[in-house]
Protein backbone atom coordinates (compact mmCIF):
# COMPACT_ATOMS: atom_id res chain seq x y z
CA UNK A 1 0.00 0.00 0.00
CA UNK A 2 1.00 3.66 -0.83
CA UNK A 3 0.51 5.81 1.80
CA UNK A 4 3.20 8.10 2.90
CA UNK A 5 2.14 11.54 4.04
CA UNK A 6 4.58 14.17 1.41
CA UNK A 7 5.52 16.87 2.80
CA UNK A 8 3.51 19.70 2.12
CA UNK A 9 4.66 23.09 0.48
CA UNK A 10 5.00 25.72 3.37
CA UNK A 11 3.56 28.85 2.17
CA UNK A 12 4.56 32.39 4.01
CA UNK A 13 1.07 33.47 3.54
CA UNK A 14 0.28 31.14 6.43
CA UNK A 15 2.38 33.37 9.07
CA UNK A 16 0.14 36.24 7.95
CA UNK A 17 2.93 38.11 5.56
CA UNK A 18 2.06 38.23 1.91
CA UNK A 19 5.45 38.37 1.14
CA UNK A 20 9.18 36.42 2.00
CA UNK A 21 11.20 39.76 2.61
CA UNK A 22 7.98 41.02 5.09
CA UNK A 23 8.24 37.88 7.62
CA UNK A 24 9.40 38.42 11.00
CA UNK A 25 12.24 36.57 12.25
CA UNK A 26 9.72 34.54 14.85
CA UNK A 27 7.70 33.38 11.71
CA UNK A 28 10.54 32.15 9.62
CA UNK A 29 11.95 30.28 12.97
CA UNK A 30 8.36 28.43 13.14
CA UNK A 31 8.42 27.72 9.08
CA UNK A 32 11.71 26.24 9.38
CA UNK A 33 10.75 24.01 13.04
CA UNK A 34 7.50 23.07 10.68
CA UNK A 35 9.26 21.88 7.63
CA UNK A 36 11.96 20.34 9.66
CA UNK A 37 9.92 18.24 11.62
CA UNK A 38 7.44 17.59 8.65
CA UNK A 39 10.10 15.98 6.88
CA UNK A 40 10.56 13.56 9.09
CA UNK A 41 7.01 13.17 9.93
CA UNK A 42 7.11 12.05 6.13
CA UNK A 43 10.75 9.99 6.02
CA UNK A 44 10.54 8.06 8.75
CA UNK A 45 6.68 7.30 9.54
CA UNK A 46 3.77 7.53 8.19
CA UNK A 47 4.09 4.52 5.68
CA UNK A 48 1.10 2.13 6.78
CA UNK A 49 1.06 -0.89 6.72
CA UNK A 50 -1.72 -2.00 4.86
CA UNK A 51 -3.30 -4.51 7.13
CA UNK A 52 -5.65 -5.41 5.08
CA UNK A 53 -5.30 -6.14 1.60
CA UNK A 54 -3.22 -3.28 0.85
CA UNK A 55 -6.29 -0.89 2.19
CA UNK A 56 -6.61 1.02 5.15
CA UNK A 57 -8.51 0.69 7.86
CA UNK A 58 -10.48 4.11 8.50
CA UNK A 59 -11.61 5.36 11.87
CA UNK A 60 -14.90 7.89 11.63
CA UNK A 61 -16.30 8.44 15.00
CA UNK A 62 -18.84 10.97 13.57
CA UNK A 63 -20.19 8.33 11.15
CA UNK A 64 -20.55 5.41 14.82
CA UNK A 65 -21.99 8.61 16.81
CA UNK A 66 -19.16 8.77 18.75
CA UNK A 67 -17.92 12.20 20.32
CA UNK A 68 -14.40 13.08 20.14
CA UNK A 69 -11.70 16.08 19.16
CA UNK A 70 -9.08 15.08 16.94
CA UNK A 71 -6.59 13.96 19.25
CA UNK A 72 -8.92 11.71 20.92
CA UNK A 73 -9.40 9.86 17.19
CA UNK A 74 -6.04 9.61 16.98
CA UNK A 75 -5.45 7.95 20.40
CA UNK A 76 -8.47 5.45 19.60
CA UNK A 77 -7.65 4.53 16.27
CA UNK A 78 -3.89 3.17 17.59
CA UNK A 79 -5.58 1.73 20.59
CA UNK A 80 -8.13 -0.31 18.57
CA UNK A 81 -6.00 -1.00 15.42
CA UNK A 82 -7.88 1.42 12.77
CA UNK A 83 -4.63 3.21 10.54
CA UNK A 84 -6.32 6.66 9.57
CA UNK A 85 -8.95 8.72 10.67
CA UNK A 86 -10.99 11.89 9.76
CA UNK A 87 -8.96 15.03 10.00
CA UNK A 88 -10.68 18.40 11.34
CA UNK A 89 -10.17 20.55 8.71
CA UNK A 90 -10.85 23.76 10.53
CA UNK A 91 -8.88 22.65 14.01
CA UNK A 92 -6.34 21.82 11.78
CA UNK A 93 -5.96 25.10 10.05
CA UNK A 94 -5.92 27.13 13.34
CA UNK A 95 -2.93 25.23 14.87
CA UNK A 96 -0.22 27.00 15.06
CA UNK A 97 3.01 25.69 13.31
CA UNK A 98 4.56 24.50 16.18
CA UNK A 99 1.47 22.78 17.51
CA UNK A 100 0.82 20.99 14.06
CA UNK A 101 3.92 19.43 13.74
CA UNK A 102 3.60 18.26 17.49
CA UNK A 103 0.30 16.24 16.33
CA UNK A 104 2.29 15.11 13.28
CA UNK A 105 4.88 13.98 15.44
CA UNK A 106 2.14 12.10 17.77
CA UNK A 107 0.99 10.46 14.78
CA UNK A 108 4.20 9.50 13.31
CA UNK A 109 4.80 7.89 16.60
CA UNK A 110 1.40 6.00 16.65
CA UNK A 111 1.74 5.06 12.97
CA UNK A 112 -1.17 6.81 12.40
CA UNK A 113 -2.52 8.62 8.92
CA UNK A 114 -5.07 11.09 7.65
CA UNK A 115 -8.37 9.61 5.84
CA UNK A 116 -10.30 12.30 4.30
CA UNK A 117 -11.73 16.14 5.52
CA UNK A 118 -15.42 17.14 5.31
CA UNK A 119 -15.98 19.77 2.23
CA UNK A 120 -17.17 22.56 3.72
CA UNK A 121 -18.77 24.69 0.79
CA UNK A 122 -22.75 25.09 1.04
CA UNK A 123 -23.27 23.88 -2.73
CA UNK A 124 -26.84 22.49 -2.12
CA UNK A 125 -28.56 25.83 -2.08
CA UNK A 126 -28.66 28.78 -4.38
CA UNK A 127 -25.75 30.58 -6.10
CA UNK A 128 -25.67 33.76 -3.33
CA UNK A 129 -25.23 31.02 -0.98
CA UNK A 130 -22.49 29.24 -3.15
CA UNK A 131 -20.74 31.86 -3.87
CA UNK A 132 -20.60 33.47 -0.26
CA UNK A 133 -19.38 29.94 1.20
CA UNK A 134 -17.07 29.25 -1.78
CA UNK A 135 -14.97 32.23 -0.42
CA UNK A 136 -13.51 30.15 2.62
CA UNK A 137 -12.67 27.39 0.49
CA UNK A 138 -9.18 28.48 -0.34
CA UNK A 139 -7.82 28.87 3.47
CA UNK A 140 -9.21 25.73 4.71
CA UNK A 141 -7.32 23.52 1.95
CA UNK A 142 -4.69 25.85 2.07
CA UNK A 143 -4.71 24.04 6.20
CA UNK A 144 -5.30 20.43 4.66
CA UNK A 145 -2.40 20.79 2.43
CA UNK A 146 0.10 22.31 5.35
CA UNK A 147 -1.04 19.29 7.42
CA UNK A 148 -0.57 17.14 4.71
CA UNK A 149 -4.33 15.69 4.23
CA UNK A 150 -4.80 14.53 0.48
CA UNK A 151 -8.50 13.72 0.21
CA UNK A 152 -11.63 15.65 0.85
CA UNK A 153 -15.41 14.13 0.44
CA UNK A 154 -18.89 15.32 -0.05
CA UNK A 155 -22.10 13.45 -0.87
CA UNK A 156 -24.60 14.51 -3.61
CA UNK A 157 -28.37 15.02 -3.12
CA UNK A 158 -30.30 12.44 -5.38
CA UNK A 159 -33.27 13.98 -5.98
CA UNK A 160 -35.03 18.02 -6.25
CA UNK A 161 -37.99 19.06 -6.04
CA UNK A 162 -38.13 21.89 -8.92
CA UNK A 163 -34.72 20.59 -11.02
CA UNK A 164 -35.24 18.58 -13.88
CA UNK A 165 -32.10 16.19 -14.21
CA UNK A 166 -29.91 18.03 -16.72
CA UNK A 167 -30.38 21.66 -15.01
CA UNK A 168 -29.24 20.02 -11.82
CA UNK A 169 -26.62 18.55 -13.64
CA UNK A 170 -25.60 21.44 -14.86
CA UNK A 171 -25.54 23.48 -11.55
CA UNK A 172 -23.57 20.60 -9.48
CA UNK A 173 -20.79 20.23 -12.17
CA UNK A 174 -20.56 24.47 -12.47
CA UNK A 175 -20.40 24.66 -8.77
CA UNK A 176 -18.25 21.46 -8.42
CA UNK A 177 -16.09 22.32 -10.73
CA UNK A 178 -15.09 25.38 -8.99
CA UNK A 179 -14.23 23.91 -5.91
CA UNK A 180 -12.76 20.99 -7.42
CA UNK A 181 -10.17 23.84 -8.98
CA UNK A 182 -9.45 25.09 -5.61
CA UNK A 183 -8.73 21.74 -4.24
CA UNK A 184 -6.01 20.64 -6.56
CA UNK A 185 -4.31 23.90 -5.92
CA UNK A 186 -3.25 22.71 -2.52
CA UNK A 187 -2.77 18.83 -3.82
CA UNK A 188 -6.61 17.75 -2.33
CA UNK A 189 -8.59 15.21 -4.17
CA UNK A 190 -12.23 15.50 -4.61
CA UNK A 191 -14.73 12.81 -3.84
CA UNK A 192 -18.11 12.45 -4.68
CA UNK A 193 -20.56 10.10 -2.98
CA UNK A 194 -23.91 8.98 -4.72
CA UNK A 195 -26.72 7.72 -2.54
CA UNK A 196 -28.34 4.70 -4.16
CA UNK A 197 -31.89 3.85 -2.07
CA UNK A 198 -35.02 4.41 -4.12
CA UNK A 199 -36.62 5.67 -0.70
CA UNK A 200 -33.83 8.36 -0.96
CA UNK A 201 -33.86 9.29 -4.43
CA UNK A 202 -37.98 8.82 -5.10
CA UNK A 203 -39.40 11.34 -2.45
CA UNK A 204 -39.05 14.73 -4.44
CA UNK A 205 -40.63 15.19 -8.04
CA UNK A 206 -37.35 14.84 -9.96
CA UNK A 207 -34.55 12.70 -9.23
CA UNK A 208 -31.12 13.34 -9.54
CA UNK A 209 -27.58 11.23 -9.28
CA UNK A 210 -28.05 7.91 -7.64
CA UNK A 211 -26.18 5.32 -9.35
CA UNK A 212 -22.17 5.02 -10.26
CA UNK A 213 -23.15 5.47 -14.16
CA UNK A 214 -24.53 8.87 -13.13
CA UNK A 215 -21.75 9.86 -11.56
CA UNK A 216 -19.84 9.25 -14.16
CA UNK A 217 -21.76 11.84 -15.98
CA UNK A 218 -21.64 13.85 -13.33
CA UNK A 219 -17.84 13.35 -13.23
CA UNK A 220 -17.75 14.01 -16.81
CA UNK A 221 -19.17 17.44 -16.99
CA UNK A 222 -17.43 18.53 -13.78
CA UNK A 223 -13.79 17.64 -15.63
CA UNK A 224 -11.32 18.03 -13.03
CA UNK A 225 -8.32 15.26 -12.74
CA UNK A 226 -8.56 15.26 -8.92
CA UNK A 227 -12.50 14.20 -8.98
CA UNK A 228 -13.03 10.95 -8.20
CA UNK A 229 -15.84 8.72 -6.33
CA UNK A 230 -16.74 8.03 -2.84
CA UNK A 231 -17.85 4.32 -3.20
CA UNK A 232 -19.88 2.75 -0.35
CA UNK A 233 -21.08 -0.88 -0.33
CA UNK A 234 -24.77 0.18 0.94
CA UNK A 235 -25.73 2.72 -1.65
CA UNK A 236 -23.90 -0.12 -4.61
CA UNK A 237 -26.12 -2.57 -3.22
CA UNK A 238 -29.41 -0.24 -3.28
CA UNK A 239 -28.71 0.76 -6.27
CA UNK A 240 -28.61 -2.56 -7.88
CA UNK A 241 -24.74 -2.77 -9.08
CA UNK A 242 -22.73 -5.68 -9.34
CA UNK A 243 -18.63 -6.26 -8.89
CA UNK A 244 -18.81 -6.29 -12.70
CA UNK A 245 -19.97 -2.43 -12.42
CA UNK A 246 -16.77 -1.74 -9.39
CA UNK A 247 -14.21 -3.55 -12.37
CA UNK A 248 -15.28 -0.55 -14.84
CA UNK A 249 -13.33 1.82 -12.51
CA UNK A 250 -9.32 2.40 -12.34
CA UNK A 251 -7.87 2.49 -8.61
CA UNK A 252 -7.30 6.89 -9.19
CA UNK A 253 -10.83 7.19 -9.40
CA UNK A 254 -11.58 6.00 -5.87
CA UNK A 255 -10.94 8.42 -3.66
CA UNK A 256 -12.44 6.76 -0.52
CA UNK A 257 -14.86 3.72 1.06
CA UNK A 258 -17.50 2.70 3.05
CA UNK A 259 -18.34 -0.39 4.27
CA UNK A 260 -21.70 -1.55 5.29
CA UNK A 261 -24.69 -3.88 5.56
CA UNK A 262 -28.24 -4.02 5.06
CA UNK A 263 -30.76 -5.43 7.26
CA UNK A 264 -32.10 -8.71 6.62
CA UNK A 265 -35.90 -9.27 5.69
CA UNK A 266 -36.54 -6.00 3.84
CA UNK A 267 -36.29 -6.16 0.05
CA UNK A 268 -33.68 -3.52 -1.61
CA UNK A 269 -36.01 -1.30 -2.84
CA UNK A 270 -37.46 -0.90 0.90
CA UNK A 271 -34.07 -0.06 2.24
CA UNK A 272 -34.00 2.76 4.78
CA UNK A 273 -30.62 5.20 4.56
CA UNK A 274 -30.50 5.99 8.35
CA UNK A 275 -30.53 2.01 9.00
CA UNK A 276 -27.82 -0.13 8.17
CA UNK A 277 -26.20 -2.37 9.47
CA UNK A 278 -21.90 -3.14 10.21
CA UNK A 279 -19.88 -4.72 7.38
CA UNK A 280 -20.89 -8.43 7.49
CA UNK A 281 -23.41 -8.27 10.34
CA UNK A 282 -26.12 -9.62 7.56
CA UNK A 283 -24.10 -11.50 4.91
CA UNK A 284 -27.20 -9.00 2.58
CA UNK A 285 -24.81 -6.41 1.01
CA UNK A 286 -21.96 -9.44 -0.90
CA UNK A 287 -19.04 -7.67 1.32
CA UNK A 288 -16.75 -10.12 -0.80
CA UNK A 289 -17.29 -8.86 -4.15
CA UNK A 290 -17.28 -5.54 -3.18
CA UNK A 291 -14.12 -5.32 -1.63
CA UNK A 292 -12.54 -8.43 -3.91
CA UNK A 293 -12.95 -5.99 -6.90
CA UNK A 294 -11.75 -3.09 -5.12
CA UNK A 295 -8.43 -5.25 -4.64
CA UNK A 296 -8.14 -6.40 -8.04
CA UNK A 297 -8.44 -2.71 -9.12
CA UNK A 298 -5.79 -2.11 -7.12
CA UNK A 299 -7.62 0.55 -5.25
CA UNK A 300 -5.24 1.35 -1.46
CA UNK A 301 -6.92 4.17 0.09
CA UNK A 302 -9.12 4.21 3.23
CA UNK A 303 -12.04 2.10 4.31
CA UNK A 304 -14.71 3.05 7.09
CA UNK A 305 -17.87 1.77 8.79
CA UNK A 306 -20.98 4.35 8.04
CA UNK A 307 -23.50 2.46 9.60
CA UNK A 308 -26.38 4.75 10.67
CA UNK A 309 -27.13 2.20 13.70
CA UNK A 310 -29.16 2.63 16.44
CA UNK A 311 -27.46 0.28 18.62
CA UNK A 312 -23.71 1.40 17.68
CA UNK A 313 -24.66 4.25 18.65
CA UNK A 314 -25.89 3.18 22.00
CA UNK A 315 -22.63 1.67 22.61
CA UNK A 316 -20.44 2.78 24.89
CA UNK A 317 -17.11 3.95 22.75
CA UNK A 318 -14.80 1.58 23.87
CA UNK A 319 -17.94 -0.99 22.48
CA UNK A 320 -18.46 0.45 19.33
CA UNK A 321 -14.90 0.76 18.91
CA UNK A 322 -14.25 -2.82 19.50
CA UNK A 323 -17.46 -3.78 17.14
CA UNK A 324 -16.85 -2.15 14.23
CA UNK A 325 -13.03 -2.91 14.02
CA UNK A 326 -14.22 -6.48 14.15
CA UNK A 327 -16.84 -6.20 11.61
CA UNK A 328 -14.49 -4.64 9.19
CA UNK A 329 -11.97 -7.49 9.68
CA UNK A 330 -14.74 -9.63 9.49
CA UNK A 331 -15.60 -8.01 6.10
CA UNK A 332 -11.88 -8.41 4.66
CA UNK A 333 -11.58 -11.97 5.66
CA UNK A 334 -14.74 -12.85 3.12
CA UNK A 335 -12.01 -11.65 0.48
CA UNK A 336 -11.74 -14.82 -2.05
CA UNK A 337 -7.86 -14.84 -2.90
Amino acid sequence: MNFWLTLPEIRWQSCLSPRPQFASPRCRLQVMVLTRRMFVAGAAGFALLGRSHGMSIHLSCGALGIKASQTETIDYAARYGFDVVDADGRYLGDLSPSDLAQLLDSMRAKNIGWAMAGFPTEFRKDDAAFSESLKTLPAYAAGLERAAVKRVTTWISPNSADLTYMANLRIHARRLREAAAILKDHGLRFGLEYVGPKTSWSTKRFPFVHSMAEMKELMAEIDRPNVGFVLDSWHWYTAGETKKDLLTLRADQVVSVDLNDAPAGIPVDQQVDGKRELPAATGVIDAASFLGALQTIGYDGPVRAEPFNDAVRKMAPAEALAATKAAIDKAFAQIVA
